[in-house]
């Protein structure tokens, strides 16, 4: 059983052709791997125990990091929280998208009238990061990268490169994410008052911020197009946390889990349930998703927020001449996908 990286970051939104416009205009995530209208009718423990309706699409900046699926309930409107959420409050609260060059995609986005929520800054490990709200209130951490899959597109950041998630219980989290996911080696772990967090929503109280990164390498067919990941956990010291999804549905506005591509589901089964954290949702084998399959189940960390895990079975390489690749005929399912196939998928990108 293995990693591959991070897959995407699901995203619930209010329209969700308005959303993958502005994330290939402004993040690079311009090819959709699929595009799919049909009923979620797997995840009933976090839908209200119905099928509910939904359209969303994959979709990724080839110079790489993760994805996003960007999700839009069609059955339903789909609700916002009922407050503000802050940092530290349980649940997703921001993305991290790679960079290139930090001072250049500040300078960019301001021009574009990106609502950008601080100036570049140092984080505690030395590297440069600003923060950016997307229209629909969405968080997003602009993070300097050394680890690309190509730097040949006209875009400054990459994809998703991890998330900051606010926990309630530092230890408790930690084993989560370092025993199930990989990440087992603090980047730094420090209490304070943090000025490079002074803007985001919260951004002036008290917390502990762990950064978590992966010792050893991601292993699969994407593991060089998703590349290296990391994840801030952290802990607010000087107020009650509140649950970011709070009386809310799955899909429902706001970042809906964190997914990893994954081979060896039945391992990663056993590995959940040991660590006791069993699987809530399980497709038990393959999906169809259109333009892409595989099997898919769920766990929770510590404070619930939704960890997805994806076995790819099928992906469109070039969907024009109906070229598709299905990984289960692989005989090596640990070698990295060769780089001018990940490349041929760019002649699918929006222009």
């Amino acid at each position: 059983m293995f990693i591959s990286g991070i897959q995407q970051i699901g995203v619930g939104v209010p329209d969700v052709h308005a959303a993958f416009t502005w994330f290939r205009t402004h993040f690079g995530a311009d090819l959709p791997v699929f595009e799919e209208a049909a009923t979620a009718g797997l995840m009933l423990p976090y839908t209200g125990g119905e099928p509910r309706d939904r359209h969303a699409i994959l979709a990724l900046n080839l110079q790489g990091g993760g994805g996003l699926e960007i999700w839009q309930y069609t059955s339903r409107t789909p609700m916002p929280p009922s407050f503000q959420p802050q940092l530290g409050d349980l649940g997703i609260f921001a993305a991290k998208v790679k960079c290139k060059d930090v001072q250049a995609s500040f300078n960019d986005l301001r021009k574009r009238g990106v609502n950008i929520l601080t100036n570049p800054a140092e984080r505690p490990d030395g590297r440069q990061h600003f923060f950016v709200k997307d229209p629909w209130g969405n968080t997003y951490e602009i993070v300097s990268a050394d680890n690309w899959f190509s730097k040949n597109l006209p875009f400054y950041t990459g994809g998703m490169y991890g998330a900051c998630i606010g926990v309630t219980n530092m230890e408790k989290a930690m084993a989560f994410y370092s025993n199930i996911l990989g990440y087992d080696q603090a980047a730094y772990d420090i209490t304070g008052i943090f000025t490079d967090l002074q803007g985001v929503d919260g951004g002036f109280g008290r917390y502990r911020r762990v950064l978590l990164r992966h010792s050893k390498p991601r292993q699969g067919p994407f593991s060089k197009l998703l590349g290296e990941s990391e994840i801030e956990l952290v802990q607010v010291l000087d107020r009650d946390p509140r649950k970011i999804f709070e009386n809310r549905f799955w899909g429902d506005l706001g970042f809906i889990h964190l997914c990893f591509d994954i081979s060896g589901m039945a391992e990663m089964k056993e590995r959940c349930t040991a660590a006791g954290h069993p699987f809530t949702v399980d497709s038990s084998g393959s999906f169809d998703m259109g333009e892409a399959a595989g099997y898919f189940s769920y766990v929770e960390d510590p404070d619930g927020t939704l960890i997805e895990f994806v076995e790819t079975h099928k992906i469109p390489i070039l969907k024009k001449i109906g070229w598709y690749l299905d990984l289960r005929k692989r005989s090596n399912p640990a070698k990295a996908l060769p780089d001018l196939m990940i490349k041929a998928m760019g002649l699918s990108r929006v222009k």
